[in-house]
């Protein structure tokens, strides 16, 4: 996906996790639903690991870090789209205009750059996602 030449729009609107997650990533705009979450591992996949039972999965979510605004804080995704009050499966419809909204702007600002411009632009996002610390 990484040297496609079209626009590349990616939101999250439930979970997004394990290999899945990491091609989401790839997009031009990676947009997360405010109640959902997205990782590389789900947490009872990471409590299996961790701790050899699903016991932990509670711990491992929160250790995670894996809601809306932690990604967003992460800067692993672009923003976040406020859902409807109640949430976007209690307003599909008007989850559905709100997103078609947004998809139809981000469409418009991602046509007006040149597309090797957009596909160097999603390199350099990608390659530049993460962070750490040398002691």
């Amino acid at each position: 996906m990484i040297n496609l030449k079209v626009p590349v729009i990616c939101i999250i609107i439930g979970e997004g996790a394990s290999g899945g997650a990491l091609g989401i990533g790839i997009g031009d705009r990676v947009m997360m639903l405010e109640n959902t979450w997205y990782t590389v591992i789900s947490p009872e996949s990471c409590s299996s690991i961790l701790w050899r039972t699903w016991d932990f999965k509670e711990k491992a979510a929160e250790e995670l870090k894996l809601t809306s605004k932690h990604m967003k804080d992460f800067g692993l995704v672009d923003g976040v789209i406020q859902e409807p009050l109640g949430g976007a499966h209690a307003e599909p419809e008007e989850m559905a205009i709100i997103l078609k909204k947004f998809i139809e702007k981000t469409l418009i600002e991602l046509k007006s750059i040149d597309p090797e411009e957009r596909i160097n632009q999603r390199i350099a996002k990608f390659s530049n996602m993460g962070f750490y610390e040398i002691n």
